[in-house]
């Protein structure tokens, strides 16, 4: 049994906040919160799997999620992170075509559904929502290309401290679930050289460690290291 943490109505909120969906007005977005499904998921519980036919539009209201693939290794490589107020797979869910990675909860996890048949009838009545959609669709895909450059050009150390910087800007990065070894699978390397990378910031004086927690010391010592 789902026990969401926001009612209908701030479901409504919730989606208003989300960029596909900022130009929809409240009656709308009223509508599109009807057809919301939720779902719990206890940490490392599959949420779905890659290649599976698609649920629809995810949206996080609570917790942490990793969605990320395999290789022929079985080495796990984290493509996303996503938290409170983020969606995720939304390409499925816009083609109706299967996932293209899998899903797992990093915490406790409580999440909405949009089905696809709902979101493609909404952009039907709606064409400056479809042009809205197209516009933020290819700015990830710009974001997509600047990951592999990241992890094709970049060293750990550079990949860490632009890491930490979104750990200061968005809240998926943070906070419960987020782990070595999460951040070793995200940014294609292990933990050991994680901790290595740690203790180099660390060294620079960028950041200093509280028991397991790292603060950042000097930002502008970490923007440096981000932008070699």
């Amino acid at each position: 049994m789902c026990t969401p943490v926001s009612s209908e109505f701030s479901l409504g909120e919730r989606l208003a906040d989300l960029p596909y969906f900022r130009t929809l007005q409240a009656d709308r977005l009223a509508a599109l919160a009807q057809h919301a499904t939720c779902s719990e998921f206890a940490p490392q519980e599959v949420i779905f799997w890659q290649d599976d036919p698609s649920a629809g539009l995810w949206i996080v209201e609570r917790g942490r999620v990793k969605v990320f693939r395999l290789n022929t290794e079985g080495r796990e490589h984290i493509l996303h992170l996503f938290g409170p107020g983020d969606s995720f797979n939304d390409i499925p869910a816009l083609d109706g075509g299967t996932n293209p990675a899998s899903a797992v909860a990093l915490s406790n996890v409580v999440a909405w559904t949009l089905e696809t048949e709902t979101l493609l009838a909404e952009l039907c009545r709606d064409a400056a929502l479809g042009v809205h959609v197209i516009t933020i669709l290819a700015d990830r895909m710009r974001k997509l290309v600047d990951q592999i450059d990241d992890l094709t050009l970049c060293s750990v150390t550079v990949r860490l401290a632009r890491f930490l910087i979104k750990q200061t800007e968005r809240p998926a990065f943070s906070g419960p679930g987020i782990t070595r070894l999460v951040i070793a699978a995200h940014l294609a390397t292990t933990p050991e050289t994680i901790s290595r990378a740690l203790r180099t910031l660390e060294n620079l004086g960028a950041i200093r460690f509280d028991r397991h927690e790292v603060i950042i010391e000097r930002r502008d010592l970490l923007d440096t290291v981000a932008m070699q």
